[in-house]
Protein backbone atom coordinates (compact mmCIF):
# COMPACT_ATOMS: atom_id res chain seq x y z
CA UNK A 1 0.00 0.00 0.00
CA UNK A 2 2.73 2.49 0.91
CA UNK A 3 5.54 1.10 -1.24
CA UNK A 4 8.25 -0.09 1.10
CA UNK A 5 6.89 1.97 4.01
CA UNK A 6 4.69 0.33 6.67
CA UNK A 7 1.63 1.74 8.38
CA UNK A 8 2.11 0.79 12.06
CA UNK A 9 -1.02 2.36 13.51
CA UNK A 10 -3.73 4.83 12.60
CA UNK A 11 -6.88 6.52 13.84
CA UNK A 12 -9.54 8.25 11.76
CA UNK A 13 -10.97 11.24 13.58
CA UNK A 14 -14.10 13.12 12.43
CA UNK A 15 -12.05 15.74 10.57
CA UNK A 16 -8.54 14.30 10.19
CA UNK A 17 -6.41 11.15 10.19
CA UNK A 18 -3.35 10.24 12.28
CA UNK A 19 -0.91 7.54 11.27
CA UNK A 20 2.43 6.16 12.40
CA UNK A 21 4.46 5.24 9.32
CA UNK A 22 7.76 3.38 9.28
CA UNK A 23 9.64 4.45 6.17
CA UNK A 24 11.49 1.90 4.08
CA UNK A 25 14.76 2.34 2.24
CA UNK A 26 13.35 3.45 -1.11
CA UNK A 27 10.24 5.57 -0.64
CA UNK A 28 10.11 8.79 1.34
CA UNK A 29 7.18 10.06 3.36
CA UNK A 30 5.83 12.28 0.57
CA UNK A 31 5.56 9.33 -1.84
CA UNK A 32 4.12 7.02 0.84
CA UNK A 33 1.45 9.58 1.75
CA UNK A 34 0.60 10.24 -1.90
CA UNK A 35 0.05 6.50 -2.42
CA UNK A 36 -2.03 6.25 0.76
CA UNK A 37 -4.22 9.24 -0.11
CA UNK A 38 -4.72 7.97 -3.65
CA UNK A 39 -5.77 4.50 -2.50
CA UNK A 40 -8.20 5.85 0.10
CA UNK A 41 -9.63 8.40 -2.35
CA UNK A 42 -10.30 5.72 -4.98
CA UNK A 43 -12.06 3.52 -2.42
CA UNK A 44 -14.14 6.37 -1.00
CA UNK A 45 -15.12 7.49 -4.50
CA UNK A 46 -16.13 3.93 -5.46
CA UNK A 47 -18.14 3.50 -2.25
CA UNK A 48 -19.97 6.82 -1.97
CA UNK A 49 -19.01 8.93 -4.98
CA UNK A 50 -17.06 11.55 -3.01
CA UNK A 51 -14.16 12.86 -5.07
CA UNK A 52 -12.32 15.19 -2.68
CA UNK A 53 -11.30 13.40 0.49
CA UNK A 54 -8.01 15.00 1.51
CA UNK A 55 -6.65 18.50 1.94
CA UNK A 56 -3.39 19.23 0.15
CA UNK A 57 -0.22 18.31 1.96
CA UNK A 58 0.15 16.81 5.42
CA UNK A 59 1.79 17.53 8.75
CA UNK A 60 4.53 15.24 9.96
CA UNK A 61 6.73 14.73 12.98
CA UNK A 62 9.70 12.40 13.04
CA UNK A 63 10.45 10.30 16.10
CA UNK A 64 13.88 10.77 17.61
CA UNK A 65 16.05 7.72 18.20
CA UNK A 66 15.39 7.95 21.94
CA UNK A 67 11.58 8.09 21.51
CA UNK A 68 9.48 4.94 21.86
CA UNK A 69 7.48 3.83 18.83
CA UNK A 70 4.99 2.12 21.16
CA UNK A 71 4.47 5.33 23.14
CA UNK A 72 3.83 7.21 19.90
CA UNK A 73 1.35 4.52 18.80
CA UNK A 74 -0.49 4.70 22.12
CA UNK A 75 -0.71 8.47 21.81
CA UNK A 76 -2.17 8.18 18.30
CA UNK A 77 -4.84 5.59 19.11
CA UNK A 78 -5.94 7.44 22.26
CA UNK A 79 -6.81 10.59 20.29
CA UNK A 80 -10.56 9.76 20.36
CA UNK A 81 -10.42 9.48 24.17
CA UNK A 82 -8.62 12.82 24.55
CA UNK A 83 -11.13 14.40 22.14
CA UNK A 84 -14.00 13.17 24.31
CA UNK A 85 -15.50 10.97 21.60
CA UNK A 86 -15.31 7.81 23.73
CA UNK A 87 -14.17 6.87 27.21
CA UNK A 88 -12.09 3.85 26.10
CA UNK A 89 -10.02 3.27 22.96
CA UNK A 90 -11.81 -0.02 22.31
CA UNK A 91 -15.13 1.81 22.04
CA UNK A 92 -13.94 3.77 19.00
CA UNK A 93 -14.30 1.80 15.74
CA UNK A 94 -11.94 3.67 13.41
CA UNK A 95 -8.40 2.70 14.40
CA UNK A 96 -5.91 -0.14 14.16
CA UNK A 97 -2.41 -0.92 15.37
CA UNK A 98 0.24 -3.45 14.32
CA UNK A 99 0.76 -4.55 17.92
CA UNK A 100 -2.73 -6.00 18.43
Amino acid sequence: MLGDARLLCWVLMPDHWHGLVELGEHDGLTLAMARFKSLVSRNVHAAIGMRHVWARGFHDRALRHDESVLTAARYIVTNPVRAGLVSRVGDYPYWNCAWL
